[in-house]
């Protein structure tokens, strides 16, 4: 699609609309020279050359890709009305689409009845998950995988609940045994599971916790910021099909989180939360005196700890859905190629003589080392960090990330490698966008010279 003729035809539109309610006149106060604008807009342009190329199938690095362009379109659109979604009042249009882009996500997790809204991100999501935790299951914590992201220990101290790391097994999921042993002291209210962990791509047994929480008396909340989306390869043909028992237990937690703003092809910041259980709407109940006097229906401002929220985020996601729905045959296909990127990129390293997968990669974030000699934790970490660094420095570059694996994570996947730190930096490289998956050959050779390094410039 032509973006620059759809931005024009917002432009149009949204004008249109507004000259049927009569001229005025703009106040001077607003009023800019554009010599002045010119200038400031060309130091603007320049400072944001100071960017990673995000869009790149050569940036392999963190969780970070463009918005589609019809999320673009659709986001600048309304931001030109400026909509608020804490109230109908403010935002009619957008708090409908809201909530019906919300349904597609309810539909796309299995969940027959929800209660859920967009929020500014995953952390804010987690956080609301959390208050309800509290409020269901009063004096008792949380307990979280010990390679959950870092919010749940954070929100945890922010609602005043004690937090309960639950260690992993060598594939980065809870372990089921030590969860076990947590539930047995009565302290847990709520089990948080990731599908998708942001370090590795981890996806916990959610089907398997699922009766053990039960046994125990505990509800649980599914972190699914990150891998949420691949919810639509559940069973999929092909290679990229994942098996469907983790995600189809979805429909049966009590809540879960989404981040549209990473594999919903959304711009930051568009999370989302959704419980099934709606009654759990009275947790959030309040009254203002001056925002609810349009409409006698729930606001979203009703159900969310978060006030004012861009309504141009809803219109966003409701483009894109119409176009790309949260379907398999939608931005499953999407996913796809992403994941079929990692597959194809993890076997190309396990078949390298200078490179090492760390673990199979289970959504679409390949983790990796480069082979040295001796196979210390002291020697990969230094060549994983000079390969970074070489890489954004080169003179066509290539941009990856590195993850720190502590010594027991480490060699418990990697016994032959001498433990003589504490831990190490692995390389790690996000495929999420769906044009990695024409670039992986690429993108390995150059990182297995770079993994040469000073070896080759002998040669």
């Amino acid at each position: 699609m032509d973006l620059q003729h759809w931005l024009g035809r917002a432009a149009h539109a949204i004008q249109d609309w507004a000259d049927t309610f009569g001229p005025y006149r703009p106040h001077p106060s607003l009023q800019v020279d554009d010599d002045r604008f010119a200038d400031a807009f060309e130091e603007l342009t320049g400072r944001l050359k100071d960017n990673y190329p995000f869009f790149h199938p050569h940036y392999a690095g963190q969780m970070l890709k463009p918005p589609h362009p019809a999320a673009v379109v659709g986001y600048l659109t309304t931001m030109l009305v400026n909509p608020n979604n804490h109230a109908l009042d403010g935002g009619p249009a957008t708090a409908t689409m809201e909530r019906e882009a919300v349904a597609r996500l309810a539909a796309m997790f299995g969940y027959d009845t929800h209660l859920g809204h967009l929020t500014t991100s995953g952390t804010i999501a987690n956080l609301e998950a959390l208050f309800v935790a509290r409020e269901l299951h009063p004096g008792r914590g949380i307990a979280y995988s010990a390679d959950a992201h870092y919010t749940h220990g954070r929100m945890c101290h922010v609602l005043g609940m004690k937090g309960h790391p639950v260690p992993t097994d060598d594939r980065g999921r809870m372990d089921l045994d030590a969860l076990e042993d947590i539930l047995r002291t009565g302290e847990v209210g709520t089990v948080v599971l990731t599908t998708g962990t942001t370090g590795l791509g981890a996806v916990d047994p959610v089907h398997q916790v699922l009766p053990i929480a039960e046994h125990h008396g505990v509800r649980v909340h599914v972190d699914a910021a990150y891998g949420g989306f691949f919810t639509l390869l559940a069973d999929a043909d092909g290679p990229e099909g994942l098996p469907s028992e983790p995600w189809r237990a979805i429909a049966r937690a009590d809540s879960v989180v989404v981040d549209p703003h990473k594999h919903g092809l959304q711009p930051y910041g568009c999370g989302a939360v959704l419980f099934r259980d709606p009654e759990v709407g009275r947790f959030y109940l309040h009254d203002s005196p001056y925002t609810y006097f349009t409409s006698a229906e729930l606001h979203l401002g009703e159900i969310s700890l978060e006030c004012s929220r861009a309504g141009a985020s809803a219109a966003a996601l409701w483009l894109t859905f119409q176009l790309l729905p949260p379907t398999p045959d939608g931005l499953g296909q999407v996913l796809a190629a992403g994941r079929r990127a990692a597959l194809r990129w993890s076997q190309l390293i396990e078949d390298s003589a200078y490179l090492e997968l760390y673990q199979q990669p289970e959504l679409d974030i390949v983790s990796y080392f480069p082979t040295v000699e001796p196979a210390t934790l002291t020697a990969i970490d230094a060549a994983s960090a000079r390969i970074l660094t070489d890489g954004m420095n080169g003179p066509d570059p290539i941009f990856l990330s590195t993850l720190k694996a502590g010594r027991e994570a480490f060699t418990a996947r990697h016994p032959k490698v001498t433990a003589d730190a504490d831990g190490a930096r692995i390389l790690r490289s996000v495929l999420m966008k769906p044009e990695s998956e024409h670039h992986v050959e690429d993108l390995h050779d150059r990182v297995e010279r770079l993994a040469l390094g000073p070896a080759l410039k002998a040669v």
